[in-house]
């Protein structure tokens, strides 16, 4: 029997029991990657004996890996004081994943406290045999694999994993005394934190401050009036300076009421503008382990909304972690399923039959033509709200993805993140992975960069880092420009461009992610074959 092949049968589901046999299958050791959050590289077994590992094989694209990270600090915090060491091992699905300084950025933006391996050439991912993001892969204080799991597991079965392991390996003596890790300190990156998010009413600027984890009125000229929530994550109700969101992204507001979708506590929010009074209108705080259901916004877990926006008097919702479109019914509170049969693809057709994935921007358009950026398809999409069909305009599927202008049935994105209307015949996209913004000519369908990736900020155009989110208002354009911690403001006649608010980014500058230390393994394996993503 191969070593992949005895691995493969070692990673069974983690038990529900403590087991009292050895487990007899070693782990594969963790060379081929460049470490981040560490000090030195973490590659052999030997320098993790007597701690008890927990694998964590994910892409920060993924939604399904972003619904685990709270779970993992869960653990780290149960676990602080024992000898167990959460792993992380990035093995990217996007290009963009794959570069070093992105993934230093998504761990900073993401608050992950534990190691990370960059497994760019997927050398990792193959000696293990994963076949999905995220797998789970438990490994004793000798080195040898206890069990696995792939998608999202309950925390409670994770806890009682590690709980069980690290009983038996302490009665047995191969149990070290203490932690080996001391979670590295995140860095300022300035009034904005990784902003998901921004959009203007009259003259002031709303932007999810994603990364402090609250929203932040600003004046036009960058100066900052009110801030709701943060700077630490909950889930509170209350007066601005009381209430608490969780990494918040996508927003809405017709002048009186500020509407949130509050993406990492898994509900939908509204801020009422006259005093800074927060309320909860969906969701539970707690993420729904299955699809959501009909019904009342508040007696439904939602997974990860993250867009919302105003129709009259619903609010249409991107429900990135259950693939579908959902409306909110303001006037009594009840959600219904707009479009989206929960499978993460790329299928068009009528509304509740279509396969979306992590939709995550909407725009709307006066032909009632609803926008979304599909993200995991690299698509910009569209559901027509008077015969609820679903429609593609640029896109072709999970694993297709470029930056190739053109014609639309040959333009490429690479996971979208924002979408919103110039005019009637023009979009704009915040094509997040390749760190552009770009045009789509609706007349003739083509697809145009209008600035792309740059080393530094010039007169002509800015550096983008995987830019969020893209709003229109009184003729303007305004870009969350996420990993550049700030807000620009475009003025699309003229080009013209400025900075709102952050910093000016003189040449890459991606050193400034936010506290992500970056030490090197042996190097790169070559690459393989994009994996299938089976996180669904």
């Amino acid at each position: 029997m191969s070593a992949v092949a005895a691995l493969a049968l070692a990673l069974a589901p983690f038990a529900q029991e403590p087991q009292d046999t050895e487990p007899v299958v070693h782990a594969p050791d963790l060379t081929g990657g460049r470490w981040l959050n560490v000090e030195r590289p973490l590659d052999s077994w030997d320098e993790l004996r007597g701690q008890v590992v927990l694998l964590d094989f994910w892409t920060y694209c993924c939604i399904n890996c972003l619904h685990m990270l709270p779970v993992l600090a869960r653990l780290e915090d149960e676990f602080a004081d024992e000898p167990f060491l959460v792993v992380g091992v990035h093995s990217n699905k996007f290009p963009q994943e794959g570069e070093l300084e992105n993934v230093r950025a998504a761990i900073a933006r993401h608050g992950i406290r534990h190691p990370v391996v960059v497994d760019e050439g997927h050398s990792i991912w193959q000696r293990f045999g994963v076949r999905a993001w995220p797998t789970f892969v438990l490994v004793d204080a000798t080195g040898n694999v206890v069990g696995g799991n792939s998608g999202e597991v309950p925390y409670e079965r994770l806890r009682d994993a590690v709980r069980a392991t690290l009983d038996r390996d302490r009665a047995r003596g191969v149990l070290a005394e203490r932690p080996l890790f001391a979670p590295p300190a995140a860095a300022d990156t300035g009034l904005l934190r990784f902003p998901g998010k921004v959009i203007r009413h009259g003259d002031a600027l709303f932007v999810a401050d994603t990364g402090h984890h609250r929203i932040v009125e600003l004046g036009l000229d960058g100066a900052t009036r009110r801030a709701f929530g943060g700077p630490e994550p909950g889930f509170e109700d209350g007066g601005a300076a009381s209430a608490r969101f969780r990494e918040p992204q996508g927003l809405a507001t017709d002048g009186t009421w500020l509407y949130v979708a509050d993406t990492g506590n898994h509900a939908v929010r509204r801020i009422r503008l006259e005093d800074g009074a927060v309320e909860t209108l969906a969701g539970t705080g707690e993420k729904g382990e299955g699809l959501p259901l009909p019904g009342s916004g508040l007696r439904t877990a939602l997974r990860s909304p993250w867009d919302v926006l105003l129709d009259g008097d619903d609010l249409h919702v991107a429900m990135a972690g259950s693939h579908q479109l959902w409306t909110l019914h303001l006037a009594d509170g009840r959600l219904e399923r707009l479009a989206g049969s929960g499978r993460e693809d790329l299928l068009d057709g009528p509304a509740h039959r279509a396969a979306l994935a992590q939709p995550s921007g909407l725009a709307l358009g006066r032909d009632r033509r609803l926008w979304f950026a599909d993200s995991e398809t690299s698509s910009i999409r569209w559901l027509d709200l008077e015969d609820r069909e679903v429609h593609t305009l640029v896109g072709q599927g999970l694993f297709v993805w470029g930056h190739t202008d053109g014609p639309c049935d040959e333009a490429a994105f690479q996971h979208p993140l924002g979408v919103a209307l110039l005019d009637d015949a023009t979009l704009v996209v915040a094509d997040t992975f390749d760190d552009a913004l770009r045009r789509v000519d609706l007349g003739d369908c083509r697809v145009s960069t209008w600035f792309g990736p740059r080393d530094a900020d010039t007169a002509e155009a800015p550096a983008l880092w995987e830019p969020g989110g893209v709003s229109v208002a009184e003729g303007l354009v305004y870009v969350a420009d996420t990993n550049h911690h700030r807000i620009l403001e475009v003025d699309p006649e003229g080009g013209d461009w400025r900075i709102v608010v952050g910093p000016a980014v003189l040449r890459a500058g991606r050193d400034a992610a936010g506290g992500a230390s970056e030490t090197e393994g042996p190097g790169d394996a070559p690459a393989v074959p994009t994996p299938d993503d089976g996180g669904r």
